[in-house]
């Protein structure tokens, strides 16, 4: 077997690899020892080779004190290789967000569609994006985004304008946290924020896409606070006849929160799972459909415990609770992309389990499901290269691995 921290022909080992990054970085290796809340004896001792990195949790919190990817430790490299060429759109999105040009300034020579038009397309791309056709999405975006900046004036006062703008900014965030642009994904969302102009519910939208920007640029305890802080104020602005769709938003900032919680090790990610839970339990999700990202039940609940536990480091309880919530007839209601994240996200508790082949099945099943979850996502990449490295995968891991181009890999 070929562990993370082996040689492999002319690849430094990984305990290398940490030793030169954190010398670049200027930090001793008590500093990062205490970063990584590791004694300075497992940095030596990684660092030299005695000690081999075979954790993704453990290689996930090191690259983070080290402000690389996992995938730079485990695969030797000093760039992301993306899993597919989505530079190009990448950079459409930034060109699109960064135009600050002034509505009727002549520099769009074509008019813009109507408010109606344009609500029409981003549902249409909201739709792509839940069936998991992330690259058709990024192929809209730019034009949305630059459409909606001259059709949906916030300063009008239009609310239906404003609910396109949140819902354009909100689409650009939740892909962009998938290709791992994290700061990117956090200036969309931010510019949702702006656009729901302190309406709660819009602003409640907004946050669910904040969160996550948030909890990627490793910001866990201010994710939770935007999260709960608009749950406040929903709760401040709700209707004795609260709709079902207003509940499913509450219910759905709760789940962030306790995943942002978790991300930051607060013990508050139980506390407010269980009371996503009790909402959940009046709210039938076979009546509620995935909407634009807010899509709710007791099977969402679950899978959200399952991660939250994964975070906590209680691998085993993680997994046991994900094959229960998936073993039943509402996972299939959930959207594609939704079944297929999830399950990319829970393979690191079959790694920290020492089960890859489990890991390899989640996966394998996530690209049936939703394929652009495996091909775009960096963290897919890192997952299936740590299961490759965990050495003798399944027949349809390898094709899996040679169809994103890592066939070869040790």
């Amino acid at each position: 077997m070929t562990g993370p921290g082996r040689r492999n022909g002319n690849e430094l080992p990984i305990g290398r690899r940490v030793a030169q990054l954190r010398a670049r970085r200027g930090m001793s290796q008590q500093v990062f020892a205490d970063r990584i809340r590791k004694s300075k004896s497992w940095v030596d001792k990684v660092e030299r080779g005695v000690r081999t990195l075979d954790r993704l949790s453990v290689i996930e919190t090191v690259a983070g004190a080290l402000g690389v990817a996992p995938g730079v430790l485990l695969a030797g490299k000093a760039q992301r290789t993306p899993a597919a060429d989505t530079g190009g759109a990448v950079e459409g999105i930034r060109a699109a967000l960064a135009r600050y040009d002034l509505p009727g300034s002549g520099s769009d020579p074509q008019s813009p569609p109507s408010a109606r038009q344009l609500d029409d397309q981003v549902g249409y791309a909201w739709t792509a994006y839940r069936n998991g056709h992330h690259p058709q999405v990024l192929r809209m975006l730019p034009d949305l985004l630059g459409d909606s900046r001259h059709t949906c004036h916030p300063q009008s006062g239009d609310a239906s304008a404003a609910d396109v703008l949140v819902r354009v900014y909100r689409l650009a965030a939740q892909v962009l946290v998938k290709l791992g642009e994290a700061d990117l994904a956090w200036l969309a969302a931010d510019r949702a924020m702006s656009a729901a102009a302190g309406d709660p519910r819009r602003a409640g939208l907004a946050a669910v896409s904040l969160a996550p920007a948030l909890r990627a640029l490793r910001r866990g305890r201010l994710a939770m606070t935007a999260a709960l802080t608009a749950v406040r104020h929903l709760d401040l602005a709700r209707s004795p006849d609260c709709p079902a769709d207003e509940t499913a938003l509450t219910g759905t900032l709760l789940i962030e929160a306790a995943l942002a919680a978790a991300a930051c090790g607060d013990a508050a990610a139980g506390e407010i799972i269980e009371r996503a839970a009790r909402l959940a339990a009046a709210h039938d999700e076979r009546h509620h459909r995935d909407h634009d990202g807010v899509g709710f039940g007791p099977t969402t609940v679950e899978l959200a415990r399952a991660l939250t536990a994964m975070r906590l480091g209680d691998h085993r309880q993680a997994v046991t609770i994900h094959r229960r919530a998936t073993g039943g007839d509402a996972w299939h209601l959930l959207s594609a992309e939704h079944r297929a994240a999830h399950l990319i996200d829970i393979t690191r508790a079959h790694l920290d389990l020492g089960d890859p082949r489990a890991a390899g099945r989640a996966l394998v099943t996530a690209d049936a499901i939703a394929p652009a979850e495996i091909r775009l996502r960096p963290d897919a990449r890192v997952a299936l290269t740590a299961v490759l490295r965990a050495g003798s995968p399944a027949a349809d891991v390898t094709r899996l691995a040679a169809t994103v181009g890592l066939a070869g890999q040790p």
